[in-house]
């Protein structure tokens, strides 16, 4: 199989220095802020962006290392398939968060909602748009009985490299 790369567009800063102790989703993380530093060769992308109070940022788990197919999620000890839960120790450690964007200011956007690991490596930006973003009907899986309690939960260490 053909081996695919990508070139980060940016870098992420956040007050998050390790992944213990980070916010586990970013709509748990309304208080913590942080930049996100979009290469100059990229900024010209960044046009009408303003516009939008979300936005999707796609980036790399910069301190991930290898990955198991079970693991135990944050949110309880028992073992789930990586695929079901939300893990940075993936087979490609790719990570996805919904953040608000406070204010774009030249190839820097001031981002709240945050729950990404600083110096992250920007792979791509996506506006949230919540006709197109938001499912109704959908089904929380395992998680259903979970989600009341992620609100009092942290990273701990069990990621950490």
């Amino acid at each position: 199989m053909k081996k695919i790369c990508y070139k980060p567009i940016g870098i992420i800063h956040s007050g998050h220095k390790q992944m213990e102790g980070t916010p586990i989703q970013s709509t748990l993380s309304k208080d913590s802020s942080g930049q996100v530093e979009v290469f100059p060769e990229y900024a010209l992308g960044l046009k009408d962006l303003e516009g939008f109070s979300h936005i999707i940022l796609i980036y790399h788990f910069h301190l991930s290392k290898g990955y198991s197919l079970l693991s135990r999620p944050f949110l309880e000890n028992k073992k789930h398939g990586i695929f079901a839960i939300r893990s940075p120790k993936r087979p490609n450690p790719i990570g996805l968060s919904v953040v608000k964007l406070e204010k774009k200011a030249n190839n820097i956007l001031h981002i709240s909602e945050v729950d990404i690991v600083e110096g992250a490596m920007l792979l791509d930006i996506k506006p949230y748009v919540s006709k197109f973003d938001v499912r109704s009907g959908t089904k929380d899986g395992w998680l259903t009985k979970k989600i009341r309690d992620a609100r009092e939960h942290k990273a701990d260490n069990r990621y950490s490299p």
